[in-house]
């Protein structure tokens, strides 16, 4: 017996030497997903710590609350009214997100037609990127200043590109940049048509997607409405006295949490079916 374990000790010996003799590629780390923070760059507020959006949905909870139990003395109602206060910051975030990516969208085509005209004036690729510092869009500057400032301090194109890439995470620019990026590794005299054919291609799909966005519009209103519509017949019922005190039961309770999940599924479900795809990062 004390024979086996001594080989079986051994022999795990021996395989941990032989493993120890053959390299190991590294797992590449996972990137940490940050929500909250990853909302916020979109909005714009980078400077805004991640902690700040769930401190203002308190904030805006708790009046909400107190207002809401002292009104209609229904403490059912003063919750949803807490909670539905509290989705307020991130829908807000939310759009202006949404808002700022539709009119970045919209501004690049602009910015591919500066780039062509820098590379037919003679520029090189890296000198006509950092241009649109100063002649590119208002919107889109900060970015191309912060890449400008990181290609003159390391002198590194396309590592620079893609942290420009990470940062901006627009579909569009993925395009542009790995045509740059082809470009710049096996040369070519086509850049200028490729750029324009992909200034034409930009044109073409944000016209299509507007008119998308325009008559999705309607079925986005026509959900608001449909769920809006039971909560604001509630509200005038609460402005006659004693219209609420049913609610203020058990049974009210449960007729109350069970509209407002009814309400919720339903505009998730009409959002969901309305939605329109959005454009993936194929060359991230």
């Amino acid at each position: 017996m004390s024979g086996s374990v001594v080989g079986a000790v051994l022999g795990c010996g021996l395989f941990c030497v032989w493993w120890s003799c053959w390299p190991r590629p590294a797992r590449p780390a996972r990137a940490r997903r940050r929500p909250v923070a990853d909302l916020l760059r979109r909005a714009g507020f980078e400077a805004v710590h991640p902690a700040a959006v769930p401190l203002v949905s308190l904030l805006a909870a708790v009046p909400a609350f107190v207002v809401t139990a002292a009104t209609t003395r229904v403490v059912v109602l003063a919750v949803g009214a807490a909670l539905a206060a509290a989705c307020v910051p991130a829908a807000l975030l939310r759009r202006r997100a949404a808002v700022r990516l539709a009119a970045r969208s919209a501004q690049w085509p602009d910015v591919v037609d500066q780039l062509a005209s820098s590379v037919r004036a003679g520029m090189s690729l890296p000198d006509g990127v950092c241009g649109l510092a100063q002649r590119g869009p208002e919107l889109l500057r900060p970015e191309f200043a912060a890449f400008a400032a990181g290609y003159r301090a390391s002198g590194a194109f396309e590592p620079e590109l893609a942290r420009l890439a990470d940062r901006l995470a627009d579909p569009a620019f993925d395009r542009l940049a790995a045509a740059l990026r082809m470009t710049r590794q096996v040369g070519g005299s086509d850049l200028g048509r490729t750029l324009r054919t992909l200034s034409a291609y930009l044109r073409e799909e944000e016209r299509t997607r507007g008119e998308l966005l325009a008559r999705q519009s309607w079925t986005v209103s026509a959900a608001r409405l449909a769920v809006a519509a039971p909560w604001i017949v509630l509200a005038l019922l609460a402005s006659r006295p004693g219209a609420l005190e049913a609610y203020s039961s058990a049974a009210g309770a449960v007729v109350l949490v069970g509209g407002a999940v009814a309400s919720a599924l339903a505009y998730r479900l009409m959002l969901h079916w309305a939605r329109l795809p959005q454009p993936r990062r194929v060359f991230a």
